[in-house]
C-alpha cells in the first residue's frame, strides 16, 4: 500500500454524477487554492455499507461547507451505476438526494493511482492476463490541502465504515494547523489546548495533562 501523505494527489480526469447531472472531465483540480479536499473510495454501488457511509458524508455536509472542504466519492462504477443508485429512493437502498460528487472509475485507473484497489493484475504462465483480489476499491479516505499535496490517508478493509467524526476531526486538525502553526497531540479536537512543535512546547502540555 502506498502513502501518499506529503505527495502530491495523483491526477486524474473522469466522469462524475454531481447532483443528478453527468459531468464529464471532473479533476479534483477545480479545488486548488481554494478548498481542502475530502476524497474517498467505496467499493460498489448498491450495496450494504457503502450507502451508510455515502448518506452520513451527505448529513454532514453543512459542517464540511462550513469548513470550506469538498466531499468527493468515488467507485469503480460506471457514471450510469452512480445515475442509477442515486435516483432509487432509500427506502428502496438507494441513496436519493446525495448532491456532491461521485465519480466513476470504470477503468480502475484512479483507485490504481491511489493505491487503493483490493486486487492486481498479472500474467498466468500461459501468458494471459488474471486478476487476483476483489476488482473494487478498498474503503480509502485522503485529505488533501488547498495546494493539492495529501496530507492524510486511511485505508479500511472492505467491511469496515469510516468514521465520519474522525474524518471531520481531521479536517479541523489540518486546518488549526494551518492557521494557528500549533500541533495537535492526541486525541485532540475543536476546543482543546495545542502546542508548540518545540521541546519546551511539548513539556508544557504534558505537565498539563
Amino acid at each position: 500500500m502506498a502513502v501518499l501523505v506529503g505527495k502530491r494527489a495523483p491526477h486524474f480526469k473522469a466522469t462524475a454524477v454531481v447532483d443528478g447531472e453527468f459531468v464529464e472531465n471532473f479533476s479534483l483540480d477545480q479545488y486548488l487554492g481554494k478548498k481542502h479536499v475530502l476524497f474517498y473510495f467505496y467499493p460498489m454501488d448498491f450495496t450494504f455499507v457503502c450507502p451508510t457511509e455515502i448518506i452520513a458524508f451527505q448529513d454532514r455536509m453543512k459542517e464540511f461547507d462550513a469548513k470550506n472542504v469538498a466531499v468527493v466519492g468515488c467507485s469503480t462504477d460506471t457514471h450510469f451505476s452512480h445515475f442509477a443508485w442515486l435516483s432509487t429512493p432509500r427506502d428502496k437502498g438507494g441513496i436519493e438526494g446525495v448532491n456532491y460528487p461521485l465519480v466513476a472509475d470504470a477503468s480502475k485507473t484512479i483507485a490504481t493511482n491511489y493505491d487503493v484497489l483490493a486486487g492486481e493484475y498479472h500474467y498466468n504462465d500461459e501468458g494471459q492476463m488474471e486478476f487476483t483480489g476483489a476488482p473494487v476499491a478498498y474503503r480509502g479516505l485522503f485529505l488533501i490541502d488547498k495546494e493539492g499535496i495529501v496530507r492524510h490517508q486511511v485505508v479500511n478493509d472492505l467491511p469496515l465504515g469510516r468514521s465520519i467524526d474522525e474524518a471531520l476531526r481531521m479536517v479541523t486538525a489540518l486546518q488549526y494547523f494551518e492557521e494557528k502553526g500549533e500541533v495537535c497531540p492526541a486525541n485532540w479536537e475543536e476546543g482543546k489546548e495545542a502546542m508548540q512543535a518545540t521541546r519546551e512546547g511539548v513539556s508544557s502540555y504534558l505537565s498539563r495533562h
